[in-house]
């Protein structure tokens, strides 16, 4: 069955070249030009990534973002015309997977989409357990003392990365190449701001982090306690 991919952007002629490039790669597209009509798509049918702008003509796309994380992981590449640092910091913060600046290319694009529905498909066969914390990637969740740990498709995947290796120093680079699977333009603080939001569903004290550890100069290290073993 054909990959879903639902649009949010008010750009009908970029929309409309989307749609049909995607759909020449396999994907079925559904667009809508505002917010009101792309969340009623989200709730009506499962779609398996969404597109979304920034700028909507009856919603900010950063709320609309945080709306759509109270209930669902769909990953979210978001689109925007402004390229500033600040903007994308803000939306890895508040739950998109990824970011794109208006104008790209058709195959960057392709290349991103793919590269999430990678990361959301892959999945282990072992639930991974550490103290209070367990992570199981075949059913994509986390829990700390039983509780639901919430976090982005692209953040979950990060910590799978780094549990999976536990004790081993991994660099930004290397992190960005486990996660993604592939080299796309990332900017220095898109893995500490996912590394972040990490700690302060998984961590006790977010602020003096015990599991996720920074090495300074280098990047993290996902620690095991003492009576975990080695």
């Amino acid at each position: 069955m054909a990959q879903r991919v639902l649009i949010i952007d008010d750009d009908t002629r970029l929309t409309s070249m989307l749609a049909e490039y995607l759909s020449a790669a396999g994907f079925t597209v559904e667009a809508h030009p505002n917010a009101r009509m792309g969340l009623a798509a989200l709730h009506r049918q499962d779609s398996d990534l969404l597109i979304l702008d920034l700028m909507l003509p009856d919603a900010d796309g950063f709320d609309v973002c945080r709306q759509i994380r109270t209930s669902s992981d769909i990953p979210i590449l978001m689109l925007t015309a402004r390229g500033e640092e600040t903007d994308r910091v803000v939306g890895l913060e508040i739950g998109a997977d990824d970011y794109l600046s208006k104008p790209f290319s058709s195959r960057e694009l392709l290349a991103r989409l793919r590269a999430l529905l990678r990361r959301r498909a892959s999945s282990a066969s072992s639930v991974l357990r550490f103290g209070h914390l367990e992570i199981d990637p075949g059913s994509r969740t986390a829990k700390v003392d039983g509780r639901d740990a919430p976090m982005t498709s692209y953040q979950f995947d990060l910590l799978v990365a780094l549990a999976e290796r536990p004790g081993r120093v991994l660099s930004r680079e290397q992190l960005m190449d486990l996660v993604k699977g592939e080299e796309l333009e990332a900017f220095d603080r898109s893995i500490d701001v996912h590394i972040s939001r990490i700690r302060s569903v998984i961590e006790t004290d977010p602020k003096h982090p015990r599991r996720i550890i920074t090495v300074r100069g280098t990047g993290y290290v996902f620690a095991r306690s003492q009576d975990e073993g080695a």
